[in-house]
């Protein structure tokens, strides 16, 4: 059984508060936050033993094993290396960081401290992409040839602006999916090698509210991603090969508690509906994820979840992305 404490008291962190629940290997012991009002309505409201007003409690207390940070990302690397100078093991909300400087800070004490630790980019957890990994690989789609991938979500007014904008609250999603396909298809290597170009739009706070990106890596496969936190509430996701197109028809990025639906697209035959269905959404697989990697003594997660190096390329990428929008 792991005694979790989670950092922070908003959505998020009640989302993972409900499949920390769900779990027969888990359960909450503190939860910690700034304002004492709703600590104790979250603490009410998920049946939480303990309450505290500052984050120390919860790093100094020896019967947490796993500290979970809800906060905003560019706290992710202070709170991180603060868990893991008491032994904690952390899963830290995406996106890693905002910037390249944070992002080593974060590894740099992760690996000092030898801790356990995972980006909380859920949706890699659930089992739709174990199944994915197999569609990649059994030679369906030939040779990798293009990866297409949007995600718009009207959330701007409800994000923190020192979040650094639509890159790091969504784009972080088609890019570490972008990343994964790469990844799997063509070699470990292959993501790191490639020419980018950005064009974006920026928001009264002076963060890229819409963006759009275009990739050729060195061996030829090209990507095209965009996305937004100012209008919509869309996604789209394709991988396209020598042979046919695999396609997401639900949101990849919050695979649910139900039927999950891919569509096999062969450039010569018929359409293939292919479903993925569990009884658990992605935050919970997350959970259960952390569970089985600290009973097996691993330090970071098992693909198709991201391990730190990773999380450390995604975030490069997302780096260069926005500095190419700001060229």
């Amino acid at each position: 059984m792991l005694n979790w404490g989670l950092l922070g008291t908003g959505f998020i962190t009640g989302t993972v508060a409900d499949a920390i629940k769900a779990s027969d290997g888990s359960r909450i012991e503190m939860i910690a936050g700034r304002n004492p009002e709703r600590l104790t309505a979250f603490q009410q409201a998920h049946g939480i033993p303990r309450q505290s007003v500052g984050y120390d409690a919860v790093f100094d207390d020896p019967s947490i094993d796993v500290v979970y940070i809800g906060l905003p990302n560019h706290m992710h690397h202070i709170l991180t290396i603060r868990a893991a100078e008491k032994g904690k093991a952390v899963l830290s909300e995406k996106s890693l960081t905002t910037t390249m400087e944070e992002a080593h800070a974060l590894a740099e004490g992760v690996r000092a401290h030898d801790i356990f630790f995972v980006e909380g980019l859920m949706y890699l957890a659930h089992p739709l992409f174990h199944r994915l990994t197999v569609l990649l690989t059994d030679g369906r789609l030939g040779a990798l040839r293009s990866v297409n991938g949007y995600y718009a979500a009207n959330i701007r007014e409800v994000v923190n602006p020192l979040g650094k904008g639509t890159l790091y609250n969504l784009g972080c999603y088609p890019a570490s999916l972008l990343h994964f396909v790469v990844q799997t298809m063509c070699g470990e290597e292959a993501f790191a090698s490639r020419r980018m170009g950005a064009e974006g739009n920026f928001n009264a706070d002076g963060n890229v509210c819409d963006a759009a990106v275009t990739v050729r890596f060195d061996n030829g496969v090209l990507a095209s991603l965009q996305s937004t936190d100012s209008y919509g509430m869309a996604f789209g996701f394709a991988v396209v090969g020598d042979h046919g197109t695999l396609r997401f028809r639900t949101n990849p990025w919050h695979p649910l508690a139900g039927r999950n639906h891919l569509e096999w697209c062969p450039h010569d035959g018929d359409v293939e509906d292919i479903f993925i269905d569990d009884d658990q959404n992605a935050f919970y697989h997350q959970i259960k994820l952390v569970e089985h990697a600290l009973a097996h003594g691993h330090k970071e997660a098992r693909r198709p979840s991201p391990r730190l190096a990773d999380s450390l390329e995604i975030m490069a990428f997302l780096n260069e992305w926005e500095a190419l929008c700001r060229d």
